[in-house]
């Protein structure tokens, strides 16, 4: 899943997107100037309801964070997985995971990731990424994950606690690597996998929404997920009845501010609507176009 966002690039998406989804229509937003120069008393009434439903939201986020404990649908099972990665039905990169419990308290993902074909003569990069939660409560540990470029080494750890996160981010090797140290005080915190265990762990009722603040490596965001519904789906692994979901990011500055995503608009998810709930396709929108994951290949590694 990192690799994924790693790889793709993304357009802004700006916060008030949420407060126009209660609204019964799109309304095109024009500047002061223009509803002086042209007095239209309907439009600028709706304008001025967006701008303070849009303050409202940006100043009271933190009080509608999904509150709910992990629910009760049951756990993921130990599988091993492989994913591709690209744009326009090109693939770019691909990728693979390998999710265990190693213990009655501990769930871990192992993943690896890399570029391929002419992708990687431009843009060499392989990733290895490894994540433990706790069980129970579906919250993150820690996870560890190394990037290495043509010509560099990036290396992130993230340890978490209830009421925040502690990043480390070394940037070089052996007497050249650098190491700098933040913390990000926030509770509850997700990581991007984390996050997914929580999500897939909930009814995922049609049209219900759900709000966490995941830490994928250097920042923070305000995640929506919005269950649009149910349809079948084919990618490479097979067909599937699948759960269809929006998903939409905010940036949470230092001040604990919303920001708009300076490069993602939104992604659709498809999971898999069976006792697994799995991961099938990504179709992010950003400003290179729409860029996608989809699964190529799963295997169970016990019977259920």
């Amino acid at each position: 899943m990192y690799f994924f966002v790693q790889v793709k690039s993304s357009r802004a998406h700006r916060p008030e997107t949420i407060c126009k989804q209660s609204q019964p229509a799109e309304v095109p937003v024009q500047s002061p100037f223009a509803c002086r120069a042209r007095f239209r008393p309907g439009r600028c009434t709706a304008i001025a309801v967006l701008a303070f439903c849009s303050g409202s939201f940006a100043a009271n986020w933190q009080s509608t964070v999904s509150k709910e404990p992990p629910g009760n649908f049951s756990e993921l099972r130990p599988l091993r997985a492989t994913y591709r990665f690209g744009w326009s039905g090109f693939t770019a990169a691909t990728g693979e995971i390998h999710f265990t419990k190693p213990s009655g308290d501990r769930f871990q993902l192992d993943g690896t990731g890399r570029t391929i074909g002419f992708v990687r003569a431009l843009w060499k990069l392989d990733v290895n990424h490894q994540a433990v939660a706790n069980a129970e409560t579906l919250r993150p540990i820690e996870s560890q994950q190394t990037e290495n470029y043509r010509s560099k080494k990036l290396a992130t750890h993230l340890t978490f606690r209830d009421n925040g996160v502690t990043r480390a981010r070394t940037e070089g090797e052996g007497s050249s690597a650098a190491t700098k140290t933040r913390q990000f005080s926030f509770p509850n915190l997700f990581d991007l996998d984390s996050a997914l265990l929580y999500l897939r762990s909930q009814p995922l009722r049609d049209r219900s929404v759900y709000r966490v603040v995941v830490y994928p490596a250097t920042n923070a965001y305000l995640t929506t997920i919005t269950v649009i519904g149910r349809e079948k789906i084919s990618v490479h692994a097979g067909s599937y009845n699948a759960i269809k979901v929006d998903l939409q990011l905010n940036k949470i500055g230092k001040n604990l501010e919303l920001q708009p995503h300076r490069k993602f608009r939104r992604a659709t998810i498809w999971v898999s609507d069976d006792a697994d709930r799995i991961l099938l396709r990504i179709e992010a929108q950003v400003f290179v176009g729409t860029v996608f994951a989809e699964l190529q290949s799963v295997r169970f590694d016990g019977a259920r």
